[in-house]
């Protein structure tokens, strides 16, 4: 999946028109409480300036209904990339229309501009407005596609622009984050130093079906906790008690275990709680035992000790989803052992982390510098680890 990047593309003098993902978490008052999605597209962006280029970003920001609202403008992410560049960023009022069009022009090498929401235009989803890509298109000299979160998206400024560019015989290339991304989740997987182990947690089985059945045809252990582990219990006749659990996905479950056999590995303990507080009552059970009026909230210290034991031993690992309710002690013991032992190991091994909850638990727990790679992109991340290709990607120019 070698793609050509913004680093091997001239850009002085030109206009690079850069998809981002600055789809950044807000407090009531409109501010960012997380950064880190706009300080990962930084390198790329600076980049550009170094070597004489000007950027124009382009993102979208929560759910508006293809019409401005303002509780979604990327005001406060310009704002935040003011603080983290070395450069002047201006903020257009809008995504195509006449102050983003000035602005556009006027732009000089150096400079910064953030397009408003890209979502408060209904061609952006629906990606078939003829006006709205081609304006787009024609702000930019260069695309750069540097938005793994939204790779997995064929919506207008993913898709349909860059499309709209090279037909013009104009660069279509990936930022060095999705660079990276492509490196760590693709290449790595396609060929990976071995023992591989995937450990899969989070709540839903049918949220990781296809990852699960993709990843037991190519690691050497799937490890399973978080809620989805209970479901895998009750295919196996199991007591849940009052877990969280997906009554119609056992036979898939069933059909997984049957398929992974020693390869796919369950918890063999549970650590449960008959509220879904800090203060409940606890106990720990053996998997499958869980009594009446308890709940599941964590894997239990024996396959936390067994977890971080296959994790400590493997030289490739991929870890998506956290192993219980890491938000709440003391069920999040499970989830800091794994990433302990991920940590602890990422000296002889390559370790990737996937994006949403399990990006937040080792950013949260201090281990983040410690491992190879953290996505930037839940449900982009899932897919490729599914196996799955990205039209937006494929489209872009070749090596």
């Amino acid at each position: 999946m070698a793609k050509k990047t913004i680093a091997e593309t001239d850009v002085a003098g030109k206009k690079v028109l850069m998809r981002v993902d600055f789809n950044v978490p807000l407090d009531d008052a409109g501010t960012v409480t997380d950064d880190r999605r706009v300080r990962m597209a930084v390198p790329t962006i600076q980049d550009v300036l170094d070597r004489g280029g000007s950027v124009i970003l382009m993102s979208h920001l929560g759910r508006p209904k293809g019409e401005p609202d303002p509780k979604f403008t990327l005001k406060p992410a310009a704002d935040a990339l003011t603080k983290l560049i070395d450069a002047p960023v201006q903020l257009a009022a809008d995504t195509t229309g006449d102050e983003a069009s000035a602005k556009v022009a006027a732009l000089e090498a150096g400079q910064v501009l953030v397009l408003e929401n890209v979502r408060f235009n209904a061609g952006e989803k629906k990606g078939d407005d003829p006006d709205y890509i081609a304006k787009l298109a024609s702000f930019g000299d260069v695309y750069c596609n540097n938005a793994f979160g939204t790779c997995h998206r064929e919506q207008a400024s993913m898709y349909a622009v860059p499309k709209a560019m090279k037909a013009a015989g104009k660069p279509a290339v990936v930022g060095f984050l999705v660079e990276k991304e492509i490196k760590y989740l693709s290449d790595t997987l396609a060929n990976p130093d071995r023992p591989f182990v995937a450990i899969l947690g989070g709540a839903k089985v049918s949220d990781k079906i296809n990852v699960i059945d993709n990843l037991l045809g190519v690691c050497d252990q799937v490890l399973i906790g978080g809620a989805m582990a209970y479901t895998f219990s009750l295919a196996q006749r199991g007591k849940v008690g009052g877990s969280l659990v997906e009554p119609d996905k056992v036979d898939l479950a069933k059909q997984l275990i049957e398929k992974g056999g020693d390869k796919l590995v369950l918890p063999v303990d549970t650590h449960c709680g008959d509220a879904f507080s800090a203060d409940c009552n606890k106990q720990v059970v053996k998997a499958g035992e869980i009594p009446d009026g308890f709940e599941g909230l964590d894997i239990g210290p024996e396959t936390a000790k067994l977890y971080a034991d296959i994790a400590l031993n493997a030289k490739t690992i991929v870890w998506n989803g956290p192993m219980g309710v890491f938000e709440i002690e003391p069920f999040d013991a499970g989830t800091k052992a794994v990433a302990q032992a991920i940590a602890d190991g990422s000296g002889t091994s390559t370790s990737i982390i996937g994006g949403g909850d399990s990006a937040a638990a080792i950013d949260q727990l201090g281990f983040a510098d410690q491992v190879s790679h953290v996505s930037t992109g839940g449900g982009a991340s899932l897919e490729m680890l599914e196996g799955k290709s990205f039209a937006s990607v494929d489209l872009l120019d070749g090596k």
